[in-house]
């Protein structure tokens, strides 16, 4: 097709613009190439472009019209005024044809996408699926890190304390200070256990790791109150000879004593969300590897004990 000097239109879609990149000219390129590297990005509206019959480079905003470029700068200026998002790559998705069906194509970043579940903790519990009980053996494993976790914290607390006992330089502050310290040691647990078992997730870093929650039976995130009130819960199934804790071992949705007496149940993190086929009845790999190191180390304490009485045995006779 050609077009002679008289057609008008065919002139303006001969027309070469050129634009410029940092300090340097780049072109000639035709028009529908410069609404491309518009819409993909490469050009904003205060690039300087040039083209024949302009006196001097202007900007590409007093270009819109001429270039057909007013929906795209509309997108562009909500984008950078943070009144928005750039959707000009949505336009010519849309221009072109390859623009997905609702619903269709791999995950984007579009704003009208609906968010997927990323995370085993629904805000609405979801009822009528197989939930999965955490077992006595998982508890165990979760019990073991954060039972590190505040002992590394208390041991933080006793140093402290035990500082501040000796510069005082009498009994009755070394006593002092170990009062004040097996205070905020209790303290520090209560607020360990009672802020992560009522957080979002329902689980302490144990919990999490082992990959357990705490929920209520019908499995609604509990509350803060219902938290503190099983942390104290938990204080009477250990009083009873740790009874209370192994109850979890055989009770019908593995339930020690405390979570009887709250309404709570320890389940895997998937249940009660819309995803209950990524729970696990198995122990898994993080609580394997929890339970052979708490094995080891409490027949090492065992073996160490027994070495110390024979010696002070042996030392006495």
């Amino acid at each position: 097709m050609t077009f002679s000097k008289d057609d008008p239109q065919g002139m303006m879609m001969m027309k070469e613009w050129y634009y410029a990149e940092g300090q340097q000219r780049q072109g000639p390129v035709a028009e529908e190439e410069l609404r491309h590297l518009f819409q993909r990005g490469q050009l904003t509206l205060d690039t300087l472009v040039w083209t024949e019959g302009m006196a001097q480079w202007a900007e590409l905003r007093t270009r819109v019209d001429e270039l057909q470029l007013q929906a795209l700068a509309t997108a562009a200026t909500a984008a950078e005024t943070g009144g928005g998002i750039d959707l000009r790559n949505d336009y010519a998705a849309i221009d072109n044809g390859t623009a997905p069906l609702p619903g269709a194509g791999p995950l984007s970043s579009s704003p009208y996408t609906a968010p997927a579940s990323s995370v085993g903790y629904a805000a609405s519990p979801l009822q009528g699926g197989t939930v999965v009980y955490a077992g006595f053996w998982k508890r165990v494993a979760a019990y073991l890190i954060d039972y590190v976790i505040l002992l590394a914290v208390s041991m933080l607390v006793s140093v402290i304390t035990t500082v501040g006992a000796l510069s005082g330089g009498s009994s009755s502050a070394e006593i002092a200070a170990q009062l004040i310290g097996g205070l905020i040691g209790f303290v520090i647990g209560l607020a360990y256990y009672g802020w992560f078992h009522a957080s979002t997730g329902g689980a302490t870093p144990g919990k999490m790791a082992i990959g357990i929650k705490v929920v209520r039976s019908s499995g609604e995130r509990i509350s803060l109150a219902r938290s503190i009130g099983r942390y104290f819960a938990t204080i009477l199934s250990g009083l009873i000879l740790a009874i209370g804790y192994i109850m979890a071992a055989f009770t019908e949705r593995k339930q020690a004593l405390h979570d009887m007496l709250c309404d709570t149940v320890v389940v895997d993190k998937w249940a009660f969300t819309d995803q209950p086929h990524l729970q696990r009845q198995e122990l898994g790999t993080v609580t394997v590897v929890v339970l052979v190191i708490g094995g080891i180390g409490f027949f090492g304490l065992m073996a160490v004990l027994v070495a110390a009485v024979g010696m002070i045995a042996r030392m006495a006779g």
